[in-house]
C-alpha cells in the first residue's frame, strides 16, 4: 500500500518498519532544477510473504491490510 508524504518531506524508515506500506516523498531543488524522489519500505514485510497475504485478503474479501499491520 502506497502512502505519499507531504510536499518536500522525505519518508522515514521508522514509519514503515513492520508495516506493509511504501512511503513515497519528493523534494524539488529550484537551484539545480532537479527533483529527488525517495521511497521507504520494510522489505522483510513487503516481500513475497507480505504480498501473498495481501493477495489472499483480496481474494477472500477481507480488507487488503488485514493481518499486515
Amino acid at each position: 500500500m502506497l502512502r505519499l508524504t507531504n510536499p518536500g518531506q522525505i519518508p522515514d524508515l521508522g514509519t514503515v518498519a513492520l508495516t506493509n506500506f511504501c512511503d513515497l516523498g519528493a523534494a524539488y531543488d529550484a537551484a539545480t532544477g532537479r527533483a529527488v524522489v525517495v521511497s521507504a519500505i520494510d522489505n522483510l514485510v513487503k516481500g513475497a510473504a507480505g504480498q501473498a497475504v495481501q493477495n489472499m485478503n483480496l481474494m477472500l474479501g477481507f480488507t487488503e491490510s488485514e493481518a499486515l499491520r
